[in-house]
């Protein structure tokens, strides 16, 4: 791996926060993602299972947790599973953890290869009451390829039919909603990756260049710095296609008076940044550019103000967009006629700004936690408001990423990037 693993204190830590919020005679299980084919031979990249990780900090495919907090037999209490490695593996695929790595990274002591599952999984089944099973229940997810975990569900339910079965996922999104200082600490360097990635292409930006020539020098950046890449598939979007949301085409060129969005972060041991900036092709802000841009950037700081100990999520994005409703009279996009005219469903301020202000960010770039309870110190979130004037072919998104703080306010991990427009401008002229 290219990052620097986290101390197994961390997953100590996780897991007992984790077997807490269980019922008592409880065993838990939690699988590995599967690697996914493309063609012939070929497979993707393996993503470890955000879960597994978060409990154990093991980044290898084909390995099951297994966690029974009152069972009798201390030594099944936490149990990994590994694939056993050989030198044939060692050899066509690299190296393996060994027992010795997996519990230096886990913190967990008994260790046991993959094939040994069933047995220790069946005496736990005889000595516990309560099963919890992991999905994937993110509000988002589309889910239209079975899983390693629905798999084991189904074997699970079908051996073991008189247990009582809950869901995982509840107490992962509480838990993961909250983060460790060691995972903020992971952010921060995600973060700062992106910053170095956003400070290269201020220089390199020019008319004629083209959106994938200034995604490469973001990706020549980040795996420099030993991110595995772009967190997300980067949006970089010159002229009208900044008025589409999710743009990834990346193939156009840079035109001369356009502005050019961009939605990138780069992935640091499997925690994940998200910036947003938008500039001048040719260096400089119109005047109408430069009313737009400075409009976002205000409710980008007046919702990173409000973003607080306490609000409800859903309660924020409503003031939220209050504030770019004040904004987009004063751009003249709309008027008191459009407020009083509304559909309360969809306001007029839907029509220039359609997404939500801010989502939950960590070992998912959507992380999970709630977006219903009040906001807890420790969480983490983007606050990305956006303009989008299509009969303008002009669009601007402006995008930091924050820590909740108890009693502080919040933390900005992004505060070093560029973002006011008299800075943008003098580095690209610099």
């Amino acid at each position: 791996m290219k990052y620097q693993p986290l101390s197994s204190s961390l997953y100590i830590k996780n897991r007992e926060k984790f077997c807490y919020k269980l019922a008592e005679s409880s065993v838990a299980i939690f699988n590995s993602n599967d690697i996914m084919p493309t063609n012939a031979d070929g497979t993707m990249r393996f993503r470890q299972n955000n879960d597994l990780f978060y409990l154990t900090g093991i980044d290898q495919e084909e390995t099951i947790l297994l966690v029974a907090p009152d069972c009798p037999n201390p030594n099944m209490r936490e149990v990994l599973f590994l694939r056993e490695t050989n030198e044939h593996i060692a050899i066509w695929e690299g190296h393996k953890y060994t027992k010795e790595e997996a519990e230096a990274t886990s913190g967990i002591k008994n260790i046991q290869w993959l094939s040994n599952f069933n047995q220790v999984f069946n005496t736990v089944m005889a000595l516990c009451c309560n099963v919890y099973l992991n999905t994937n229940e993110h509000l988002r997810a589309g889910v239209v390829v079975e899983t390693q975990d629905a798999r084991f569900i189904k074997e699970c339910k079908e051996k073991f039919p008189l247990h009582t079965y809950h869901r995982a996922a509840p107490i992962m999104h509480e838990l993961r909603g909250v983060k460790e200082k060691e995972e903020i600490e992971q952010l921060q360097i995600a973060c700062d990756i992106t910053e170095k990635g956003f400070r290269r292409i201020l220089s390199f930006v020019k008319p004629g260049v083209t959106e994938y020539e200034i995604e490469a020098e973001y990706l020549h950046e980040f795996v420099r710095n030993r991110s595995n890449g772009f967190a997300y598939q980067p949006i970089i979007a010159s002229g009208a296609s900044a008025c589409v949301l999710h743009y990834i085409e990346n193939h156009k060129a840079c035109v001369a008076g356009e502005m050019l969005l961009m939605d990138v972060g780069a992935e640091y041991g499997n925690y994940n940044a998200d910036m947003t900036r938008t500039i001048p092709v040719s260096g400089r802000f119109t005047e109408r550019q430069r009313a737009v841009y400075d409009a976002v950037l205000r409710v980008q700081k007046e919702a990173s103000r409000i973003l607080m100990i306490g609000t409800n999520i859903q309660d924020y994005h409503k003031e939220v967009g209050l504030i770019m409703q004040s904004e987009l009279v004063g751009l003249g996009l709309i008027d008191q006629t459009d407020i009083k005219n509304q559909d309360p469903a969809w306001p007029a301020y839907k029509k220039y700004f359609m997404h939500g202000t801010s989502h939950h960010l960590g070992l998912d770039v959507h992380d999970v936690g709630t977006m219903h309870g009040p906001i807890k110190p420790g969480m983490v979130f983007t606050v990305e408001p956006g303009i989008y004037i299509q009969e303008e072919g002009l669009g601007v998104r402006l995008e930091n990423n924050i820590v909740i703080q108890e009693g502080k306010g919040y933390f900005d991990l992004m505060r070093n990037i560029p973002i006011e427009a008299e800075e943008i401008e003098e580095l690209m002229n610099g």
